[in-house]
């Protein structure tokens, strides 16, 4: 492929995926049928905290406009966490992902049919929620179910599609980019709400002034995290082939602070939402219902302690799935690749997972700091969500990801044609 064709190449998926992103934000604000957008705005003005208001920043607004995307991509992600949490403790899991690519099609598939499951409960406690809230419902009744959970399963596989195909066709990530686009996209309205409750003297102009600090440090906090890495000594031992020398080079093992990246926040965000549905988005006026989201709102404790205690779970999960100590001490020694001072073989693996052990501890509490600190502030004042910590990790993680994978293909087709130049001579 000639360095014009790879140039190209990279062109179309950039534009494939800011297409498809289009696509995405354009379902955003097609709305569902039979709802009464006056008595949505009331609603929703009285709704803006707890999970109802994570649920909106994970669905791009979608929830706020009560769109045909509304339940946004969390039904796959919840599909996801069920299926990867499966493939730990169930041999028939366990089998399917040894099987190898047979098996990854599989569990793709079973996480779709898990998907249309999950969005169908949930676009039925969607129905369900909005016919109890007065007037919001032009004509409930089962006509009004029937097309709300139809319309709501169809806008999610929709929506899985498009994220599969941004992987596959586009720049990668794509469900995260599609979180990512949901988030950006209603950044601008977020800054001009705050700026405008600091005009009516809502917030004052020093809180907001700090507010503005803490999110540029936090930023600056995430690049440098994320960025940060472990390197371990690898030595490759001389040989001797005839009358030359080779190997006895050495190079470096890179292990990440935080190997699992934005996901533990995405799925603790989802495990949190997934009861949303069951206690009819909050709109029902039955008092358990209304004692139980109480406890989820910003700044409560169990929210507080189920928030961090999830983020640490699938910080380590995510990132023990993803990184095997003893598979690449396998092939270290398979190589005659070796840690100084550290035996080939179950002592490097020991050695390895012990420190990622240690880097993955940190790595959690960064997931955990980041993600809750902001919770406080947003849970004393009427900031928007979308200035929280786990939005601004998802879109600061994602867009260097994204310009990491660019980068990688940038580079991929130089180094091409770096060889064809040298084979031929030009």
């Amino acid at each position: 492929m000639s360095a014009v064709s790879q140039s190209n190449d990279l062109k179309n998926r950039i534009l494939f995926t800011l297409f498809i992103l289009a696509v995405y934000r354009l379902g955003t604000f097609v709305p569902l049928p039979g709802i009464d957008p006056d008595q949505l705005q009331v609603m929703m003005q009285g709704n803006q905290k707890g999970l109802l208001g994570m649920f909106n920043v994970f669905a791009g607004g979608a929830v706020s406009r009560m769109a045909i995307f509304a339940l946004g991509i969390m039904p796959y992600i919840s599909s996801s966490i069920i299926v990867q949490l499966l493939t730990g403790v169930s041999d028939y899991f366990k089998n399917l992902k040894a099987q190898g690519e047979i098996g990854r099609q599989k569990i793709t598939q079973i996480t779709r049919y898990g998907t249309v499951l999950l969005a169908t409960i949930q676009g039925y406690g969607l129905a369900v929620g909005l016919e109890s809230s007065a007037d919001l419902v032009i004509n409930p009744g089962i006509f009004f179910k029937i097309s709300t959970v139809t319309t709501i399963v169809a806008g999610t596989i929709f929506l899985m599609w498009l994220g599969e195909q941004i992987t596959q066709r586009g720049i990668g990530n794509g469900i995260s980019l599609i979180i990512f686009s949901g988030i950006v996209a209603e950044i601008p309205r977020a800054l001009v709400t705050t700026f405008e409750l600091g005009r009516t003297g809502a917030i004052s102009t020093l809180m907001i002034i700090f507010i503005f600090l803490l999110l540029v440090g936090t930023i600056m906090f995430i690049v440098f995290m994320e960025r940060a890495l472990r390197k371990i000594l690898i030595n490759y031992p001389k040989r001797q082939m005839g009358n030359k020398m080779y190997g006895g080079d050495s190079s470096h093992l890179p292990l990440k602070i935080n190997s699992a990246g934005v996901i533990p926040a995405i799925f603790a965000s989802a495990l949190l939402l997934l009861p949303v549905t069951f206690s009819n988005f909050n709109v029902s006026q039955n008092e358990t219902f209304l004692n139980i989201s109480s406890y989820f709102s910003q700044g409560q404790p169990l929210y507080m302690i189920l928030y961090a205690s999830g983020i640490i779970f699938f910080t380590f999960f995510y990132t023990s799935i993803t990184f095997n100590p003893n598979e690449t001490a396998e092939n270290l020694r398979k190589y005659g690749g070796f840690v100084p001072g550290i035996r080939p073989g179950e002592s490097t693996a020991i050695y390895i997972d012990t420190i990622l052990t240690r880097l993955t501890t940190i790595g959690a509490l960064y997931l955990a700091l980041v993600c809750l600190m902001p919770e406080f502030l947003i849970a004393n004042y009427p900031i928007p969500f979308y200035l929280g910590g786990a939005s601004v990790l998802i879109v600061v993680v994602v867009a260097i990801d994204t310009v990491t994978q660019i980068q990688t293909r940038m580079m991929s087709s130089q180094y091409e044609q770096l060889i064809k130049k040298t084979k031929f001579g030009r």
